[in-house]
């Protein structure tokens, strides 16, 4: 099988598991290379675990994503499908938008932020316009208003990499072995069997009140649905499959809330050191510790350790 190095992330996206790999590969057994498996990611966001363990297990012969973003989805879709298409509306979008000063950008990018939430699009169109908006955004940042409308504002990058072309062509090769569905993440258990791996990246529960930006879409993802999402955990580890969950520490804000702990008492806790690298305020920025939960290696007792700081 032939390995594409260099598949990574296409987009910005708050809440990337870049900082996390090492932490999630010591907890696969010590045979999984020697393994078929079958990789699900119902949460796929911006790819960082399914680029990275594609590259380096050739033996996950097949993989799922699944996101409940559909304009997301969609651009995973016309990268498989028609990268040389997307890469030709990339280019136009570069071309016109670099040369311009700041206000002439600021004004070029609502224009383009009002086509993506309002006009009817080609999938084309859609992808080129989102990863546009993507790399000229504020912060990176994917957010959408109660109306499903994306509403971050303009950033101010000098020299975005509007089109690259090498990311594009290499994820495009890399996706061609996997599944690309949109939707609710239940409906990715239908795959759960004792060769697959699951790995869930759900919206993080927030540490505190002010802290309340847990989802990306216009749905909320709040107690209930944490609560659901442990469900469909206990469904496909019943099923043998394996799987590997993060999500925020909120133990570490208060020492006395045991949501997690007690949610999933029946499985691995583990706690990494990650930076958070959302906040616009980079005071607020900074290492915490995050959630490792799983059905692997359960009983262990590992020491959490330090990851290095890299930007979403």
């Amino acid at each position: 099988m032939t390995i594409h190095k260099g598949a990574k992330p296409f987009v910005k996206w708050a809440g990337g598991k870049t900082q996390l790999l090492s932490d999630i590969e010591s907890l696969l057994p010590t045979d999984f290379h020697n393994r078929n498996i079958t990789y699900v990611e119902p949460f796929v966001g911006g790819g960082s675990v399914l680029f990275w363990l594609l590259q380096h297990y050739p033996n996950i012969q097949h993989a799922v994503i699944n996101d409940v973003n559909a304009k997301l989805i969609n651009v995973y879709r016309v990268i498989n499908a028609k990268p040389q298409k997307l890469i030709s509306a990339l280019r136009v979008l570069e071309n016109e938008y670099l040369p311009m000063n700041h206000a002439e950008r600021t004004a070029y990018f609502m224009e383009k932020r009002r086509r993506f939430n309002d006009d009817e699009l080609t999938n084309v169109e859609q992808a080129a316009i989102f990863i546009f908006l993507n790399r000229t955004c504020f912060n990176g940042l994917y957010r959408e208003n109660s109306k499903g409308k994306f509403n971050v504002p303009h950033g101010k990058y000098v020299h975005p990499k509007i089109c690259d072309e090498q990311t594009i062509m290499v994820d495009s090769d890399l996706l061609q072995r996997v599944d690309i569905l949109c939707g609710d993440f239940d409906a990715t258990k239908r795959y759960a069997n004792e060769d697959t791996l699951f790995y869930l990246d759900p919206p993080y529960k927030p540490l505190n009140s002010t802290s309340s930006f847990n989802t990306y879409v216009k749905e909320p993802f709040d107690d209930a649905e944490q609560v659901r999402l442990r469900n469909f955990c206990n469904e496909v580890s019943g099923r043998g499959s394996l799987f590997v969950l993060s999500n925020s520490d909120v133990k570490s804000y208060d020492p006395k809330d045991n949501f997690f702990d007690n949610l999933y008492a029946a499985y691995s806790i583990q706690r990494v050191f990650a930076t958070r690298m959302i906040n616009s305020n980079a005071e607020k920025r900074g290492k915490l510790t995050e959630l490792m939960i799983s059905n692997i290696g359960q009983g262990e007792n590992r020491t959490a350790r330090e990851t290095i700081a890299v930007s979403i």
